[in-house]
């Protein structure tokens, strides 16, 4: 059985955005073959997407190494986020559907009664769904590709800092949702911009210590090649 390359290529990205690469390390098809269970041909192909999206360099002598990205570049990838952002709930204001707007509206009282009890845990798993399917009620896979991959990158250069106001955060979501489901573009717009910018002021540029990489190593242990793949 051939495994996807997209879902080597998912398996490899996790990990990057884990820690559990070292920037600048190597990565060698021999030895990311036998981690994830598959052949070296999917973890090619999945090398090659990965060097496109910007988690992988190419060097001379040196192969596939993780990309070892600057502090502006990754600023910059915040800036993007807060333009890209608005752009999408505006979309989303003219484009979605019941679907769309039945899944936010979900994400958002799990979220607000997490955050009135105090429970944290899964907050920012909610909010990454919330973001995910608000980019894709924009009815454009352009840019819901764009807005993912900056989730991604933006998850593997920063630390979020613990949100001081859980509640007004998911406040915000409902506004915005609530300004999706009327069709009311520009309020999507001003809302999800004020919503984005206050977020990006939680987060940190990540310096973790070769004793952390290491503990995230022994934590992870993907395999793709299991059951779920083969439907």
């Amino acid at each position: 059985m051939r495994i996807p390359a997209h879902s080597v290529c998912t398996a490899i990205r996790d990990d990057i955005v884990a820690g559990v690469y070292e920037r600048g390390s190597r990565l060698t098809e021999e030895l990311l073959a036998r981690r994830y269970g598959v052949s070296r041909v999917p973890v090619r192909e999945a090398l090659r997407t990965l060097e496109a999206e910007g988690f992988v360099v190419t060097r001379r002598h040196a192969g596939a190494c993780v990309a070892e990205p600057t502090e502006q570049e990754a600023a910059d990838l915040l800036e993007m986020r807060v333009l890209l952002e608005p752009l999408g709930a505006a979309r989303a204001a003219q484009r979605r559907t019941e679907a769309h707007l039945k899944v936010l509206r979900g994400l958002v009282r799990l979220g607000q009664e997490r955050a009135r009890r105090g429970n944290s845990d899964d907050l920012r798993s909610l909010g990454g769904w919330f973001h995910e399917t608000l980019a894709q009620a924009s009815g454009s896979p352009a840019l819901t590709s764009m807005l993912t991959q900056l989730r991604h990158k933006i998850a593997w250069m920063y630390a979020v800092e613990a949100s001081a106001g859980p509640v007004e955060s998911w406040a915000e979501h409902g506004a915005i949702v609530d300004a999706v489901a009327r069709g009311d573009s520009e309020r999507a717009r001003a809302v999800t911009a004020l919503h984005t910018e206050r977020a990006t002021a939680a987060h940190r540029l990540r310096f973790g210590s070769a004793g952390e990489r290491a503990e995230r190593v022994r934590n992870s242990q993907h395999d793709v090649n299991t059951a779920s793949l083969r439907h």
